[in-house]
């Protein structure tokens, strides 16, 4: 018997599949008004700064929430997301593995990445590592705000009830982590928190 298809999954590839273009055709829009000299002014550099930031953002959620399959991703693809997706923002991230990476852990850490964003409310920096498959994401802040109801989701995920949409990454990781044959740990105190799996 076949596996059925997983669905959010799909529909998640999907909506990022179909915003890409019409996003990306702004943005050409965008350029071809600049070079001919329309496109000077506050308003255009603040339209152009938001198209960018919706461009990252689906490219992010679009391995985050979409379909995994069996592809790898390169250390400059995943660096240029990230470098489009946090540059100029409270939030620092450094990607350190250097080798292609399965779409399926890299999927697994972007979600991880915005489990963490929720501890960094006011900004911080995180690291990406990897060693023998084994993955970490470490946090250091001034100050993190680590709620405990949504991180023991994480390491229980029959807790993922009511959760926000703002939340679901706690939801949705914990399932994906599982059918990886994965063990997500999650240690905090004030200033650091260190997520593994």
């Amino acid at each position: 018997m076949t596996p059925a298809p997983n669905l959010v999954a799909l529909v998640g590839s999907r909506i990022c599949h179909d915003l890409i273009s019409p996003i990306g055709a702004i943005n050409n829009g965008l350029e071809l008004m600049s070079l001919s000299g329309a496109g000077a002014g506050p308003e255009m550099s603040l339209i152009g700064e938001s198209v960018g930031n919706a461009s990252a953002r689906i490219r992010f959620f679009r391995i985050a929430f979409g379909a995994a399959g069996d592809q790898m991703i390169g250390q400059t693809e995943v660096c240029a997301i990230l470098r489009d997706l946090y540059e100029g923002g409270r939030l620092t991230v450094h990607w350190r593995p250097t080798t292609p990476q399965p779409r399926a852990a890299v999927r697994l850490a972007f979600l991880g990445l915005l489990c963490c964003e929720t501890a960094m409310p006011y900004g911080g920096t995180l690291d990406v590592t990897q060693h023998q498959g084994d993955w970490s994401l470490k946090a250091q802040a001034d100050r993190l705000s680590v709620e405990g109801g949504l991180w023991a989701m994480l390491t229980d995920a029959a807790l993922a009830e009511d959760l926000l949409p703002a939340h679901v990454q706690f939801g949705l990781m914990p399932q994906i982590a599982l059918d990886e044959g994965r063990k997500i740990t999650v240690q905090a105190d004030e200033t650091r928190l260190t997520l593994t799996f």
